[in-house]
């Protein structure tokens, strides 16, 4: 095909195809490849109208520059070079390629053998190079022009110790909300409509986290079932939204989410995928980056160059160790930072990031460029801290300025409340910032991104009515998804008639709420556990773009929506629940109390051996808010209220003896899962004298009467109190 196009020869940056007013520069990173062609499409991507060699190869960059190119045009390229997977190189001029840098594609991706850079099936399997043209098949690219008035748009910068996470996905949230009209369900601009918005403020999270929206591919063994990648976690490019996820615009519907998110004061952070792309193994399709240079874009086998190292799980694993691969990664960083104003990532299998020939690297280059980044070290950065490499658990190993998930902190509040004894040492490390994994290099609580569900396993409602997963619709003979659910049915596999086995299951997901959200660090609900949804006990709904994955707001549990509201209100009304520092143990200025006090049963300080019990399913503590905080800039001290909060995982009521007045004269109570309509809510306990913590349930009560020894106003003492707990009270 010949170019009837006058081409100049353009700059070798940016990256990608930048519209500048009058012509469009095209620039492409191959390193090893030896010619470059510009394939231009027609309006609708269904005829190439033309093709152009890039003129240029300037520091491995091939460019040109269309001075009578608009955006709106639709591209792609086909690279030239040897086909040698042995020597790591697989070009394939056959097959048309995705620009890694496009910001928009057009056109849906249709699975054809086309697609594959040898013929499969045949015995030579991928050594011998195919010649099918796979452009009929293929999305396009799309320049676009990005210009956008954003007016006042402002990040809200939701401090670290106020952030509240809420895990949604674009499509789950808005498909079936009633609020959303046809046309913007399951798109961004749905997520921009009043009841959604509204949803999330009642509520009161400060952060939206949405599951990915890069432009993505859903596996063939899933189009062959008539099956989706719902979730997401299978990138081809990182600078462009996923079709299905705009309606109008491909950046403008993305930036009206977020301006009209700001607006209301919810922070948006995208979980992205630089872990692996869609191209797989080496038996996968070309389509971007295998094609354009092979052996730059992917960690390839230390046992040959054919094969591709697989951290990953899914075939294959970026190769960031290369300048060119990292510095694609953190212009995408920037891209989605500073033109698309989003406020954090989350990093999925980010220790697969920072891999080196030694395994996991400290001081990787990716780390190390995140950190001196003066846009992307600013934001919220959080790692899910491991991988399936052998060494890839990495859980409070990630440098400071970063939050990580926290995998033991759900194990380990899900196993406490199956009921499993000699856990509660290392519960109250999570219940309190985890500082034996984080409490290092200067990190704070924060440091740790709680958890008890999330994308990835059961809803909340699943955890307590299933304890097998139940993944049959993924059509993968249940096989799919993890066998460590730590969950239990409360006595009932899935829905039981017994009216005893549903109170005990809605008495437990407010137990794991409530345990989540008065914990120290940060917490993260997933979207829908604060309504009692459920997947039917699938826990690995990757590919259940339907009715199983999305949320049902006609479904509403309202009784533990307003539980979940009540909460998070608590939280944020109490700093003493959210300290900006990890507890030491040691008394508050000024006052004779602790900053945190671990009590038994009966009422005394907890020792070595009460540690130790391994049939112990209880435990109790005192959260001193004398001194909770100090405001970085004044100095001054954030005084708070002190809280006892009482854990009772045990099958039989555990009486506790309050703690003696030296801790308080008398305590309120706020509330106990146990009294879901809180009917007992705001009575009033005296020092020394039992509470009766009912079997599997949670208490938080507040010191309404002063300390033993310390003057007050005897106008101030709490109404309401029994004779028996006023008579306590005078100890």
């Amino acid at each position: 095909m010949t170019s009837r196009r006058r081409i100049l020869p353009g700059l070798p940056y940016p990256l990608g195809a930048t519209w500048d007013g009058n012509g469009v520069n095209f620039a492409l990173f191959s390193a090893h490849g030896v010619k470059v062609e510009l394939c231009l499409f027609d309006r609708r991507g269904l005829r190439e109208v033309e093709r152009v060699e890039l003129p240029e190869y300037t520091d491995e960059v091939w460019h040109g520059y269309l001075p009578d190119c608009r955006p709106g045009q639709l591209y792609g390229y086909r690279v030239h070079g040897p086909y040698d997977p042995n020597e790591g190189h697989r070009f394939n001029a056959h097959k048309l390629l995705l620009d890694p840098y496009a910001k928009a594609y057009v056109g849906g991706f249709e699975w054809s053998d086309s697609h594959f850079g040898f013929r499969p099936g045949t015995p030579k399997l991928d050594l011998v190079a195919d010649k099918r043209d796979n452009a009929r098949f293929m999305p396009k690219c799309r320049v676009l022009d990005t210009a956008f008035t954003w007016g006042n748009d402002r990040r809200p910068n939701v401090p670290w110790p106020e952030t509240i996470v809420y895990e949604a996905h674009v499509r789950g949230m808005t498909m079936k909300h009633p609020g959303v009209t046809n046309g913007m369900r399951g798109t961004f601009l749905g997520l921009t409509q009043p009841g959604v918005i509204d949803h999330l403020r009642r509520l009161g999270v400060t952060t939206l986290q949405l599951l990915p929206i890069h432009a993505m591919i859903d596996e063939k063994h899933l189009a062959d079932r008539g099956l989706r990648n719902y979730w997401g976690y299978n990138s081809i490019g990182f600078f462009a939204a996923d079709p299905r996820y705009y309606s109008a615009s491909p950046h403008g519907d993305f930036k009206t989410m977020i301006g009209r998110l700001h607006d209301s004061g919810i922070e948006v952070i995208l979980d992205v995928v630089y872990n692996h792309t869609a191209e797989g193994n080496h038996l996968g399709p070309t389509l971007s980056f295998r094609g354009i240079d092979n052996l730059s874009y992917y960690r390839l086998g230390p046992d040959g160059k054919r094969w591709y190292e697989n951290y990953s799980g899914c075939g294959n694993v970026l190769n960031l160790a290369h300048p060119r691969v990292l510095q694609m990664v953190m212009d995408s960083l920037r891209y989605w930072a500073e033109e698309m104003h989003v406020d954090g990532f989350r990093f999925d299998l980010a220790a697969a990031l920072v891999r080196g020939k030694g395994g996991f690297d400290h001081s990787s280059a990716f780390l190390d460029a995140v950190r001196q980044d003066p846009v992307l070290s600013k934001l919220k950065l959080i790692a899910e801290p491991w991988d399936l490499g052998g060494d890839g658990y990495r859980v409070g190993r990630f440098p400071p300025g970063w939050s990580e998930w926290n995998g033991r902190y759900r194990d380990t509040v899900r196993r406490f409340w199956t009921g499993e004894g000699g856990v509660i040492g290392d519960l109250a490390s999570r219940l309190t910032g985890s500082s034996d994994i984080f409490g290092w290099g200067g990190r704070r609580p924060w440091a740790s991104l709680n958890f008890v569900t999330c994308h990835d396993g059961f809803t909340l409602k699943d955890l307590v009515t299933f304890e097998r997963k139940h993944n049959e619709a993924n059509l993968e003979g249940n096989k799919d998804g993890t066998d460590a659910n730590y969950a239990w049915n409360c006595g009932h596999e899935g829905a039981s008639p017994y009216p005893e086995v549903t109170a005990l299951r809605a008495r437990q997901s407010r137990n794991l709420m409530a345990t989540l959200l008065l914990s120290q660090g940060v917490p993260m609900l997933l979207a829908g556990d604060e309504m009692g949804r459920s997947q039917k006990g699938n826990n690995n709904a990757y590919c259940q773009d339907n009715e199983l994955g999305w949320m049902d707001w006609s479904q509403v549990d309202e009784d533990l929506l307003a539980f979940v509201q009540t909460l998070i209100r608590l939280r944020k009304d109490h700093p003493v629940f959210r300290r900006p520092r990890f507890f030491e143990g040691k008394r508050l200025p000024n006052s004779p109390l602790k900053d945190i006090v671990w009590i038994t049963p009966e009422g005394r300080e907890m020792g070595h051996a009460d540690w130790t019990t391994p049939f112990a399913r209880s435990l109790g503590f005192v959260l001193g808010g004398e001194s909770c905080a100090v405001d970085n800039l004044t100095g001054r001290e954030e005084m708070d209220d002190t809280f006892l909060v009482l854990l009772n995982a045990y099958h039989e009521a555990v009486p506790y003896v309050l703690p003696p007045p030296s801790l308080g004269r008398s305590w309120e109570l706020v509330l106990d899962t146990f009294d879901p309509a809180g009917r007992q809510a705001g009575t009033h306990w005296a020092a020394g004298i039992t509470y009766p913590l009912g079997q599997r349930s949670l208490a938080v009560l507040r010191r309404s009467g002063g300390l033993r020894g310390v003057p007050r106003d005897d106008s101030s003492s709490p109404s309401g109190m029994r004779r028996d707990e006023s008579e306590g009270d005078k100890e």
